[in-house]
């Protein structure tokens, strides 16, 4: 691959992981262009990373948003002032944008679908951070990869350790694929007293810097479990193959097992550019300025076996991985709901695997759904998990 500077789309560029790759093309001047960027509500937050990387094109939610991003824009002295597009039509036109290399995907939920595969379609090589994609629509992805040029790199820290102890070898050579988790602010809180868990407590999370959905999804382990389901379609494994370790100093971030008896990690302090930066680079290594690993000052990396029990959320991920189909849009609605409705202070910390269970239960299964079955699927168990949400406010669950 040469060094000629990769033109970039980050998708999500206001939340946690797009800032966070700002950094990382702020510490490589030269290797990239900016050329588009995409935000939800945070206008002001966009227009100063506007100011900054001059991008052609820009994505807000809606036509409010259009309306305030337009009048910051007019108010400033821009040299190139970027086209304006808004909602899922610009987010699909973003990720598709012509002369893109690649796309950055850190939406969050099942909004990032749509525009993974208008990447994908489109030829651009993805740095997914949107693990949606692969949790609600894995089987379209894989089927749009099949005839296209276009590459993933994943960049959740568990995927991307994985990619880079495979380092192109055959999964057929692997025995196990083992992602390690923190196991997040309540592993070792008991099961009792998880009713009583606040929204500050879920959100002070040990070993990363996340935003409030992924940070809960931690917390009740339903992020690993979306994980396990992720490395099934990223690495063409069996949910069997795929095994889930407690490691709370998060140093080794996933272990690649193969049948010999050989075992490869990657380990590095708990800093999501470096994962991002594998990402963005397609997997070359340059040198950045890192905080580096200290061995001698770690004194100790432990490790234990998930409490199925006392967070089912995990139990529910390889339920998913198992049977594919709608079960990966259905326990991704239901939690986003659930999540939502427990940062709003309606329903207790452990009634989030509760609501999911239950919207799985109920929902009309089917194997093999299209783009538009997946979409009605996830309205459809969105507007269930809400219901569950009213009931069990007034005491009905």
């Amino acid at each position: 691959m040469s060094n000629q500077t990769v033109r970039l789309a980050i998708l999500g560029s206001t939340g946690s992981i797009g800032t966070q790759a700002l950094d990382v093309v702020r510490g490589l001047p030269g290797r990239f262009e900016v050329l588009v960027l995409t935000a939800g509500t945070r206008v002001q937050a966009l227009m100063k990373q506007i100011i900054e990387f001059s991008p052609e094109l820009v994505v807000v939610k809606g036509k409010d948003e259009v309306e305030s991003l337009t009048n910051c824009l007019d108010a400033s002295e821009l040299a190139r002032r970027p086209r304006v597009l808004s909602g899922r039509d610009g987010l699909v036109a973003a990720a598709a944008y012509e002369g893109v290399d690649l796309v950055l995907n850190s939406l969050v939920g099942s909004i990032g679908l749509e525009p993974t595969l208008a990447a994908i379609h489109a030829g651009k090589d993805i740095a997914l951070a949107n693990k949606e994609s692969l949790v609600v629509g894995g089987h379209l992805v894989n089927q749009a990869l099949a005839s296209s040029s276009s590459r993933i790199y994943p960049v959740d820290g568990e995927h991307s350790a994985i990619a880079q102890c495979l380092n192109e070898d055959r999964v057929d050579k692997v025995r196990r694929l083992i992602l390690t988790a923190s196991g997040g602010p309540f592993r070792t809180l008991e099961r009792s007293k998880l009713s009583e868990v606040t929204p500050e407590q879920a959100l002070n999370h040990p070993s990363w810097r996340m935003g409030p959905r992924i940070t809960v999804d931690s917390a009740t382990l339903m992020n690993k479990g979306f994980e396990v389901v992720e490395a099934c379609w990223l690495f063409g494994v069996p949910p069997e193959s795929v095994e889930v370790v407690i490691h709370p100093e998060s140093i080794i971030h996933s272990v690649v097992e193969y049948v010999d008896g050989s075992a490869l990690a990657q380990l590095s302090n708990p800093d999501m550019r470096i994962a991002i930066q594998y990402a963005l680079m397609r997997g070359r290594r340059v040198e950045a300025q890192r905080q580096f690993l200290d061995l001698p000052g770690l004194s100790r990396l432990t490790f234990e076996e998930p409490e199925y029990e006392k967070f089912p959320c995990l139990s529910i991920g390889y339920e998913a991985a198992r049977r594919r189909g709608t079960f990966g849009a259905v326990i991704n609605a239901a939690d986003e709901v659930a999540v939502s409705a427990f940062l709003s202070g309606l329903i207790a910390f452990d009634s989030i695997p509760r609501i999911i269970s239950e919207t799985l239960r109920v929902h009309r299964f089917e194997s093999n759904p299209s783009l538009s079955d997946v979409l009605s699927i996830d309205s459809w168990a969105r507007q269930y998990a809400e219901g569950l949400v009213e009931r069990i406010r007034s005491g009905g669950v």
